[in-house]
């Protein structure tokens, strides 16, 4: 039988129970559900019917959590908010790309319902001991520091005190010397422990390199106030998940490995070039954030392009590669190690969202130097969108000009040093922006847009405004669908269907880029989940999933106090034109607000 574990940091105990004894919302003490919502997990918007428990996981469990025993109106970084730790509901097996850990919790950013999820190594090993989710509530006094060590048999917190004010990258080192290089480790830097809302939570990668990130919405901070520097999944007892339906799930896994080996962006776009590769193409049609979003194309591109990228990985040979795997068995292999001059090993992953978000936004265009961001803001605990959109801020302010790389660098530094500009820089975007005068913010509830300018990419506009995520492109990314991104018409429908895919991958713990083979064929992803789950599973009850999950988070944001006036783009950007093709946001707010009824 699958468990829950539920770790009380104001008293420092554990305690587990039967996934299938959570108790719904109208039985569990504390309701929190809004007028008229009867399941939590389900909607009469479609077909009336709650969706089956065994589906949840992931995004999908961590909202039903969230909206039945966390006030949507608490203090995200009080005692009352949650954090919920959940693997994907395909994880636990080495199924290609199946293998995200979800984190959710209230977003210090935004103010409503938050997840953020991570490839690397601890959905595998929370699935294959047998947890469904692992919730962190309550909050340590004096938030004295702790680790907690989860087991097949047992969990329990240790004093981390030492691991205090150290980075990732150290306190990675230093844990899987006490407990093995097998565990998989989840943890906060020294952003989250100043509760810092750029702050997201690292995860370790197969080579125990904490570069796996859950990085939007400040969950790293929400973390550390709880007390909790970090989670350490035990390897010992570990054992892959068996499908219910062996000849079901071996017949569509044959056909899902056979599509990502075939289909061009994931048999040879990504594993060639990685996410890297996007930066081409949204520098081509105008929708790269440049120079704090107020051009859309940056002309240094070419230099940290994902063709580049490869080419200087090859040359320095030694301990760096352009293809590799941050979790076993995937197929896709689109993150790399890059390495320094001489070869050596320096930073794990080098990331489209990086690049455009540290360097062109903020008119960077050197690989070497946008490594040395990447790896402060790895160690340091940060949001490298967050951290880049709100030096882009300072950069518009004043505080140093565009291009201006060492500049850059000491806003980071001062990031982890705690001074009065690193915390507020570390506040995000939008509070950087409002102190410092600025009016061009990307942002949207309080997040900071990621690398697609809604202006020159209006499908990813439409999900930054509608999203109860707030700005966040992996809710529903429109970047590899065939369409003219600068037409306003269908973009709304688009986003929708959008959203609700990226729930459902979510929910299951898939990797963005299956959705190469959902486009193909989707039947192949409901054939893997029956095979696995035994619950009896098709397209159309999937997408019932995934819409489900979305109406559980919108009614956790409303009773959050957040409502239409909030999902709305800057103004800015309906008045200020983008180059090259001088478009601006013009999708009317009627058509925003009837996304989801």
């Amino acid at each position: 039988m699958e468990k829950l574990l539920r770790v009380n940091m104001t008293t420092g105990t554990v305690s587990w129970e039967e996934f299938a004894s959570l108790a719904p919302e109208s039985e569990r003490p504390g309701d929190h559900r809004p007028a008229g919502l009867t399941d939590g997990s389900s909607s009469s918007a479609h077909n009336g019917g709650a969706v089956p428990a065994d589906l949840l996981g992931g995004r999908g469990l961590a909202a039903k959590i969230l909206l039945n025993e966390v006030p949507p109106a608490t203090d995200p970084l009080g005692p009352l908010n949650k954090l919920i730790i959940a693997p994907g509901r395909l994880a636990g097996t080495f199924a290609s790309s199946t293998n995200r850990i979800s984190f959710g919790g209230k977003s210090p950013l935004t103010g409503g319902i938050k997840e953020s999820n991570a490839g690397g190594m601890t959905a595998l090993r929370l699935a294959q001991l047998g947890y469904r989710a692992v919730i962190i509530e309550g909050q340590a006094a004096e938030r004295k520091l702790s680790a907690l060590v989860i087991s097949a048999e047992k969990a329990w917190l240790e004093r981390a005190e030492d691991l205090r004010g150290l980075g990732t990258i150290e306190t990675v080192k230093i844990l899987r010397q006490r407990y093995g290089d097998k565990a998989a480790i989840s943890l906060v830097g020294p952003a989250g422990e100043r509760l810092l809302p750029a702050a997201g939570i690292a995860g370790t990668d197969q080579e125990g390199f904490p570069g796996r990130y859950s990085g939007r919405g400040g969950l790293g901070a929400v973390m550390a106030a709880k007390g909790l520097k970090a989670v350490v999944v035990l390897a010992d007892g570990a054992v892959p998940r068996r499908p219910v339906d062996k000849a079901l799930w071996d017949e569509a896994l044959r056909e899902y490995n056979r599509l990502l080996q075939t289909l061009p962006a994931t048999a040879e776009r990504f594993p060639l070039y990685g996410t890297a590769a996007t930066l081409e193409f949204t520098n081509r049609i105008g929708a790269l954030p440049t120079r704090n979003f107020s051009r859309g194309q940056f002309e240094q591109a070419e230099a940290i392009s994902g063709t580049r990228l490869r080419q200087i990985i090859l040359e320095r040979d030694g301990e760096g590669t352009p293809t590799h795997a941050c979790m076993p068995g995937c197929l896709v292999r689109c993150s790399n190690r890059y390495a320094d001059k001489m070869g050596r090993f320096w930073v794990s992953p080098m990331e489209y969202e990086t690049h455009a978000l540290l360097g062109s936004n903020l008119e960077i265009g050197d690989f070497d130097q946008l490594a040395e961001l990447t790896y402060l803001c790895n160690d340091l605990g940060l949001d490298t969108i967050e951290t880049g959109a709100a030096i882009g801020v300072a950069m518009e302010a004043g505080l140093l000009p565009f291009g201006d790389f060492a500049g850059a660098r000491r806003l980071i530094e001062e990031i982890g040093e705690g001074t009065i500009l690193g915390r507020l820089l570390g506040h995000g975007a939008a509070v950087a922006g409002r102190v410092l005068g600025v009016r061009r913010i990307p942002m949207v509830k309080g997040q900071a847009m990621p690398a697609y300018d809604p202006r020159g990419m209006k499908g990813n506009g439409v999900v930054y405004a509608t999203s109860p995520m707030g700005a966040d492109h992996t809710a529903g990314n429109v970047v590899a669908v065939p369409t003219d991104h600068l037409d306003p018409r269908g973009k709304v429908e688009l986003s929708r269907q959008l959203q609700i895919q990226a729930a459902v991958f979510d929910d299951l713990g898939l990797c963005n880029f299956v959705g190469a083979v959902w486009s193909t064929s989707p039947e192949t992803i409901a054939r893997l989940v029956q095979g696995l789950t035994g619950e009896p599973v098709t397209v159309e009850s999937l997408k019932d999933l995934g819409l489900d999950i979305i109406k559980t988070e919108l009614a956790f944001n409303r009773r959050a106090g957040l409502g239409p006036q909030d999902d709305r783009l800057p103004e800015f950007m309906r008045e200020e034109p983008l180059p090259p093709h001088n478009s601006v946001w013009d999708i009317p707010d009627e058509e925003l607000d009837a996304i989801w009824k």
